[in-house]
């Protein structure tokens, strides 16, 4: 009787949580800790490089179109990233740096990798 009871109080717990999350941030905090995760460096680029890079290839994170001000987070190995002129490190975390930029470039773990959300 207690191992159900716990678990319809869990349920409930959880639905709760779901629906405070329709109407608040729909959990786009928890997807850009986990697009962080996979960088292990972050630079801040200008605009006008962002858009350069997704016009080659690079694809946006789009948990980054989400937030506000709307942001362009890109995962871009290191090697292209060297000659984007506008790149300016930043720590890779959720700080002020990170909240404030429009457009950020990740520098992912696994340089084979394209994108961390895919």
């Amino acid at each position: 009787m207690r191992a159900r009871a716990r678990t319809v109080r869990t349920r409930a717990a959880v639905r709760r949580w779901e629906f405070r999350q329709r109407h608040l941030a729909a959990g786009v905090w928890f997807r850009l800790r986990r697009v962080l995760a996979d960088a292990r460096s972050a630079y801040v680029i200008s605009g006008e490089d962002a858009a350069r890079l997704v016009a080659e290839g690079h694809t946006p994170a789009p948990c980054g179109a989400e937030v506000a001000p709307e942001k362009t987070t890109l995962f871009v190995n290191e090697e292209r990233l060297s000659h984007v002129e506008s790149r300016r490190p930043i720590a890779v975390g959720l700080g002020p740096e990170f909240l404030t930029a429009r457009a950020i470039a990740l520098v992912p773990f696994d340089e084979t990798r394209q994108a961390g959300w895919d």
